[in-house]
C-alpha cells in the first residue's frame, strides 16, 4: 500500500487507518482508494487487531471525491471506475469484521460523510460540519450517500443535506444521529481510543457475529453474512471433521451430529 496516502498501524489491539493527503483535506482519487482498500484488507488479516479506526490527517477528516480526479473522466469511465470502484472500497469498510470508529477532527463532506457512514460509529469534534453539497456542483452522492446514508441516518436527514444543501455542525449531527459523540476541539482520536478499548474488552467474536446480525437487519449485507455465520458454526463441529478426514482417506464419512 501507499504510506504516502494512506498508512495502517497497530497499537495494541487497535488498528489505525490514516488518510495521508492533508494538502486536499484528504479527499479521494484512484490512488488514494485503492491505498485504504489494501489498508483495510491488512487490517482484517490483523488477527490481534479488535477495533479499527480510521482517521484523516490534518485539518479535514476527508472533503470528498478529488474534483480534478473524476471531472475529466468520460460518463463510462466513471460509472466504472470512479462510481462502481468507490462503492466497492466503501462495502469493504463497512463489511470489516472488527468494529469501526470515525475520527472526525475535521470536515466530513460528500464522499467524505459517505466514508463516515460506512464505520459503525462516529466520534466528532464540536468545529465539525457534515453534509452532502454535491447537487450544488451538478452530480448525486456516488459512495452510496443516498442508499447506506438513508439507512443509517433517515431519508429525511439526508434529504435535507443532498436536496436541500444543509451542511449540519457536530451538535445538530448528534442530535440527528449522524455522529455518536461530539468532543471539544483536538480530543476526537483520544476519545475514540478510549471507546476502542472498551469495545475491545468484549468477547471478540461474539462481538463480530453481532456485527454481522446487525448487518443482516440493516440490509448491509444478507447472503454473505449469513453463510459467514452458517459456515463458522459449522466449523467448530465433529461432522466437519469427520467429513473432511473421511474425505482424505478415499471413505465414506461416520456423521455423528456432535
Amino acid at each position: 500500500m501507499s504510506e504516502r496516502l494512506v498508512s495502517f498501524e497497530t497499537d495494541g489491539d487497535l488498528g489505525i487507518v490514516t488518510l495521508r493527503r492533508p494538502e486536499k483535506f484528504n479527499a479521494l482519487d484512484i490512488p488514494m482508494l485503492r491505498a485504504l482498500e489494501a489498508a483495510l484488507d491488512t487490517a482484517e488479516a490483523a488477527d490481534s487487531v479488535r477495533v479499527v479506526l480510521l482517521c484523516g490527517e490534518g485539518k479535514g477528516f476527508c472533503a470528498g471525491g478529488d474534483v480534478e480526479a473524476w471531472s475529466q473522466m468520460s460518463a463510462a469511465d466513471f460509472q466504472v471506475q470512479w462510481v462502481r470502484y468507490g462503492h466497492r472500497v466503501f462495502d469493504r469498510l463497512a463489511r470489516l469484521r472488527q468494529p469501526t470508529i470515525a475520527v472526525l477532527s475535521g470536515h466530513a463532506l460528500g464522499g467524505g460523510l459517505e466514508l463516515a457512514a460506512a464505520t459503525d460509529f462516529r466520534v466528532a469534534e464540536a468545529q465539525v460540519k457534515l453534509g452532502f453539497p454535491e447537487t450544488s456542483i451538478g452530480v448525486v452522492p456516488g459512495w452510496s450517500g443516498t442508499q447506506r446514508a438513508v439507512r443509517r441516518f433517515g431519508a429525511q436527514t439526508v434529504r435535507r443535506m443532498a436536496l436541500g444543501g444543509e451542511l449540519f455542525v457536530a451538535a445538530e449531527a448528534l442530535v440527528l444521529g449522524i455522529v455518536d459523540r461530539v468532543v471539544e476541539t483536538g480530543n476526537a482520536f483520544s476519545e475514540a481510543r478510549a471507546w476502542a478499548g472498551k469495545i475491545a474488552e468484549r468477547g471478540p467474536l461474539a462481538t463480530e457475529a453481532a456485527k454481522l446480525m446487525i448487518a443482516v437487519a440493516e440490509g448491509e449485507e444478507s447472503a454473505a453474512a449469513t453463510e459467514a455465520l452458517a459456515s463458522g458454526f459449522i466449523a467448530l463441529t465433529g461432522d466437519l471433521k469427520a467429513g473432511v478426514d473421511a474425505f482424505k482417506a478415499k471413505q465414506k464419512p461416520a456423521f455423528s451430529r456432535s
